[in-house]
């Protein structure tokens, strides 16, 4: 086991399958040094624990726990194009998407609950830039879903 699979173990947490794709595209490519992730929903054993809009059916907090479970399978999702999440040189971007009630202006702390896990699992290569965007739906009613850019070792 690598020494980032080492860390997720040691949070308590457990690097999951990928994700199947719900259409047509793959969980990750790689191009170069880079590996994108395509966005990842908070699936937990093929379901979505929560569904609904932040600020109406799902609260703040709950989707920031959500927001965690998509960068953990987001770093699946990577793990399966480059074998050693050891490769990691750095997270480059973080683009979250918050399915929002109308009157809900909290993504960025929603969206926290991915930046932080993916610091507490690679600390100073978990440091990214980011977006937290509000829409107004997400595939299957996903209250939200994050996408990684990652800079690997060749």
């Amino acid at each position: 086991m690598s020494a980032v699979e080492d860390k997720i173990t040691s949070l308590g947490l457990k690097l999951p399958e990928v994700v199947p794709p719900l259409a047509t595209y793959q969980p990750a490519v790689r191009s170069g040094a880079y590996v994108f992730t395509s966005g990842q929903l908070p699936m937990v054993d093929g379901t979505l624990p929560a569904t609904g809009k932040v600020g109406a059916e799902v609260s703040p907090e709950q989707a920031k726990e959500l927001a965690a479970t998509c960068a953990l399978n987001a770093l699946a999702a990577v793990k399966s194009v480059i074998g050693d999440l050891d490769k990691i040189q750095r997270v480059v971007k973080v683009v979250g998407f918050v399915a929002s009630a109308p009157e809900f202006t909290g993504q960025p702390g929603v969206v926290n609950g991915a930046s932080e896990l993916l610091g507490e699992i690679l600390g100073d290569k978990g440091v990214h830039a980011r977006s937290a965007v509000g829409v107004a739906v997400l595939p299957i009613d996903a209250p939200v879903e994050v996408e990684i850019q990652v800079e690997v070792a060749e």
